[in-house]
C-alpha cells in the first residue's frame, strides 16, 4: 500500500511478439495449490509501454489533470495491460508460474495538497471498482492478458483493496484535510443521534459483533458523529458502484494514527476510510469482488491494508471468495493478506481470527534482511520457522504464505544490501542479493519476486523510490545508479534474459519445480547461530533435500545433522559429498556468501 502521496534486447523479436501456444501443462494449472506458485509481482504502470495512446488515461491537460508525468516518480509512466501481455515470455523465462498485479482498478488520476501531488499511478486510490482505469488499457486488454497468461499456465493475482477509497470526502472543520483522529469516547456513534443508542463496533464499546446487523445500522441516520463530512459537487457521483458516495458508509474520523481503535476506523493518510462493518459494505465489496472472478476467472488476491479492516468483515469476505472461485472451476484460489508486522505472532492472529488462508510473510522479509543484508545472526530466521505452528493449519498453512524479500512500499532488497554495505564490492552485493533471493525461493512458502530485482534494480529507498520501470526510463533518480551485476542503468530497456540474477532466478525456480519437497515438503532446520555464517534446513518427502547456505565473508565447513537414513547424495546446486559421514551426520563445504543444495535417495 502507498503510505505517503529499463541495452538493447537480446530478444527482442521473440519478446514483442504475440503470445505463444498454451504448452502442455497449461491444461492442469489450475490443480496447482498455493505453494507450488512462484509469484512475480509487477505494478503495470512500470513495466512495459504497450500502447502510447493510453498514457495520460483520455484525459486532456498537464498532469495535474492526466496525472503523466514519465519523468516524476510520482506520476503515471505509460506501462499498461498491453505490454504485460506483449511480456509473457520475459515473465515465464523467469520461472515464474502466477502473476501479481498491482491494483488496476480506476483511480483517481491526481490528489495531493498544492505543490505535493502526486498520480494514482500505483492503484491504491480508487474510484471505480468496477472498471480499469484507462492509463492500464480496457477491460477486453485486461481479459486478453488473463486468457494469454491462462494459456500459457501462468495464474494471475489481483490485488484488491476494501479499506479504503480515494480521497474524495472532506470536512467541514479541517479544509485544509488535515483532521487529527476523534475517538468512539470522545465521539461516540450516539453524540448526534442515531442507532438507538447501541453501539456498533465490538472490542471498542464492549458490545459483540451481534450489533453488526442490518436492522441495527439503519438507525444509523447521521455521519457527523465525529466530524461533518461532505462531497464536493463536481465529485458527488465519482466513485462506482455508487453507494460507495454516501459519506454514512465511512467511518468520518479523521486520520489513523495506527494506534489503537484509530488503525481501524481512522483515514489511511487521509484516504476515505470504509465502513466494512456495516451490512450493506460487506455485501457490496463481495459482490464487487466476486464479478472479477466471475468474469475474468482471476486466480488469487492480495488483499491490501489487511489489518486495517475489522475482522468481521474477512470472516464473511474470505469464504464468499473461495466459494466464488470454486463455482468458477477455480479449485486452489489464493488469498492472502497485507499486514505489515515482523512478529509471527501478530501475522498468525490474522490467519485465526480473520480468516485468511494466507498472509504476506512479512516476519521472513525482516529476518531475511536482517541475517542476509545487515550481518546478523541466522537464528532469527530459525525463529520464523519454529512460530510456523501458529498459524491456521499450523505448518502446512505456512507453507502457503507468500515470502518476499522486498516491495513496493519499504525497498528493495538491493537496497538494504548497499544500505547496510556501504564500502562492499560490487561483487559481494551480488552474493548478498543471490542469496537473499536463495533463501526466498527454497524455503517454505510461496516465493514472490519482485519486478525488476531479476535486473538489478536496487534504488535510492522504499515507495517511490523502489518502483522503477523496466522499459527505458527518463526519470533521473532512477537513472542515475547503476544495476545489481550489470554496469546498466535503467536508462535503458531492463528485459535482459542474460542477466545475472535473471539466470540465476531463472535456475532457482527451476530446481524448485523439479523437487517436489522444496515446494511442499515440510522443513526442518538444522543449523543456526547469532551471528553470520551457516544457516541449514531439511526439505522432506520423495528424499531429503539439504539446503545450507553460508550468510558470512568467510568460508564454511560444518558437520550438518539429517535423518539417518540419508545415505546417498547428489548435487542439485554446488558441491555435495556423495555419501554421508555417519548416519544422520552430512559434511557441507560452502564458500563465503554461498549456497549449497543436496538431495539424499529416497531410500
Amino acid at each position: 500500500m502507498l503510505k505517503c502521496g529499463r541495452a538493447a534486447l537480446a530478444l527482442a523479436g521473440l519478446l514483442a511478439a504475440a503470445p505463444v501456444a498454451a504448452s502442455p501443462v497449461a491444461e492442469d494449472y489450475r490443480a496447482r495449490t498455493p505453494e507450488q506458485e512462484i509469484v512475480y509481482f509487477v505494478l503495470p504502470d512500470r513495466f512495459e509501454n504497450g500502447d502510447p495512446a493510453n498514457d495520460r488515461g483520455g484525459l486532456a491537460g498537464g498532469r495535474l489533470e492526466t496525472g503523466y508525468d514519465p519523468t516524476a516518480t510520482g506520476f503515471y509512466h505509460g506501462g499498461d495491460l498491453k505490454g504485460l501481455t506483449r511480456r509473457l515470455d520475459y515473465i515465464q523465462g523467469l520461472g515464474a508460474t502466477a502473476i501479481w498485479l498491482g491494483p488496476i482498478y480506476r483511480n483517481k488520476p491526481v490528489q495531493g495538497p498544492p505543490g505535493h501531488e502526486s498520480a494514482g499511478y500505483h492503484g491504491y486510490w480508487i474510484t471505480d471498482f468496477t472498471d480499469v482505469d484507462p492509463h492500464f488499457g480496457t477491460r477486453a486488454e485486461l481479459k486478453a492478458f488473463v486468457d494469454a497468461a491462462h494459456a500459457r499456465g501462468l495464474k494471475v493475482y489481483l490485488d484488491i483493496i476494501t479499506n479504503h477509497t480515494a480521497d474524495v470526502i472532506k470536512y467541514r472543520e479541517c479544509p485544509a484535510n488535515d483532521c487529527a483522529y476523534r475517538s468512539i469516547a470522545d465521539y461516540p456513534f450516539t453524540r448526534r443521534g442515531g442507532l438507538g443508542g447501541a453501539p456498533i463496533n465490538p472490542g471498542f464499546e464492549g458490545i459483540g459483533p451481534g450489533h453488526q446487523d442490518a436492522a441495527n445500522f439503519a438507525r444509523l441516520t447521521r455521519p457527523d458523529y465525529a466530524y461533518t463530512p461532505y462531497v464536493p459537487p463536481a465529485e458527488a457521483h465519482a466513485k462506482k458502484p455508487d453507494w460507495l458516495n454516501e459519506p454514512i458508509y465511512y467511518h468520518n474520523r479523521g486520520d489513523s494514527t495506527f494506534q489503537g481503535e484509530s488503525s481501524l476506523l481512522g483515514d489511511f493518510a487521509g484516504l476515505d476510510d470504509v465502513a466494512t462493518e456495516n451490512p450493506r459494505v460487506v455485501a457490496g465489496f463481495i459482490e464487487i469482488y466476486g464479478r472479477w472472478i466471475d468474469e475474468f476467472g482471476i486466480d488469487g488476491f492480495r488483499v491490501d491494508t489487511a489489518r486495517h479492516v475489522n475482522p468481521e468483515f474477512w470472516q464473511a469476505f474470505v469464504p464468499a471468495m473461495l466459494a466464488r472461485a470454486k463455482a468458477r472451476g477455480i479449485p486452489n484460489f489464493h488469498i492472502f493478506g497485507e499486514v505489515f508486522d515482523p512478529d509471527p505472532a501478530a501475522l498468525a492472529v490474522h490467519t485465526r481470527v480473520d480468516g485468511f488462508p494466507a498472509v504476506l510473510d512479512f516476519a521472513f522479509a525482516f529476518a531475511a534482511v536482517e541475517a542476509v543484508a545487515k550481518g546478523g545472526g541466522t537464528d532469527r530466521l530459525a525463529r520464523v520457522y519454529a512460530a510456523d505452528p501458529l498459524y491456521a493449519r499450523g505448518e502446512a498453512g505456512a507453507r502457503t504464505l507468500p515470502t518476499f524479500i522486498g516491495n513496493h512500499d519499504a525497498g528493495r532488497f538491493a537496497f538494504f544490501v548497499r544500505q547496510a554495505n556501504p564500502k562492499a564490492s560490487d561483487g559481494e552485493v551480488l552474493k548478498r542479493v543471490l542469496l537473499g533471493h536463495a533463501l526466498m525461493m527454497f524455503g517454505r512458502g510461496t516465493p514472490v519476486i519482485y519486478y525488476g530485482d531479476e535486473q538489478g534494480f536496487a534504488g535510492h529507498g522504499g515507495d517511490q523510490a523502489a518502483r522503477q520501470d523496466m522499459f527505458a526510463s527518463r526519470v533521473a533518480t532512477y537513472n542515475d545508479e547503476a544495476l545489481v551485476g550489470s554496469t546498466r542503468t535503467t536508462a535503458t530497456a531492463s528485459f535482459d534474459t542474460t542477466a545475472a540474477l535473471y539466470r540465476a532466478i531463472a535456475e532457482m525456480a527451476a530446481i524448485r519445480k523439479a523437487d517436489p519437497a522444496l515446494a511442499s515438503g515440510p522443513l526442518v532446520v538444522r543449523a543456526a547461530g547469532d551471528r553470520p555464517g551457516l544457516f541449514a534446513y531439511s526439505r522432506l518427502g520423495g528424499g531429503e533435500t539439504l539446503v545450507a547456505f553460508n550468510t558470512s565473508t568467510a568460508p564454511v565447513t560444518a558437520q550438518v545433522a539429517v535423518e539417518a537414513r540419508s545415505a546417498r547424495w547428489r548435487g542439485l546446486h554446488g558441491a555435495c559429498a556423495a555419501s554421508a559421514s555417519a548416519p544422520g551426520s552430512y559434511r557441507v563445504e560452502i564458500a563465503p556468501l554461498d549456497y549449497v543444495l543436496c538431495k539424499a535417495d529416497a531410500r
